[in-house]
């Protein structure tokens, strides 16, 4: 039987991640959650997640910062950020610093899947190429 794909979802806001929780688990994700980037670090030393999705704006840590962490210490981890519609910096941002994709918020649920997904394949190729040339 296969194993069910392992995502952390990190955001502040508790009814977003709780939401964002049920819409992966339909999907057949194996879902946690994090309400932070220091609660999300501390899940990610516990468990080997394949991908983790985070808001951009957080209190505490921001979601750049956890993505700068996450790239250094699981750069096998496919990631997801969410930003607000139309800011077109903070994803240029977010890239730059190694995020798979991204998804704007507000979003549809099925724009959240495909984009999880497109970020998962995204990961799998780029550590299976540079595994290659190794």
């Amino acid at each position: 039987m296969k194993e069910e794909p392992k995502v952390l979802v990190v955001d502040d806001e508790e009814m977003l991640r709780n939401l964002l929780a049920r819409i992966l688990e339909r999907e057949g994700y194996s879902v946690s959650t994090a309400d932070g980037g220091k609660q999300a670090l501390a899940s990610l030393e516990k468990s080997d997640f394949e991908i983790m999705v985070s808001d951009v704006k957080m209190p505490e840590m921001s979601g750049l910062e956890l993505l700068k962490e996450a790239r250094q210490k699981y750069p096998r981890m496919a990631v997801l950020m969410m930003t607000p519609f139309g800011d077109d910096y903070t994803v240029q941002q977010a890239l730059g610093l190694g995020a798979d994709g991204y998804v704007a918020k507000p979003f549809k649920s099925h724009d959240l899947i495909s984009e999880v997904e497109r970020a998962r394949r995204k990961a799998a190729s780029h550590f299976s190429s540079s595994a290659k040339k190794a």
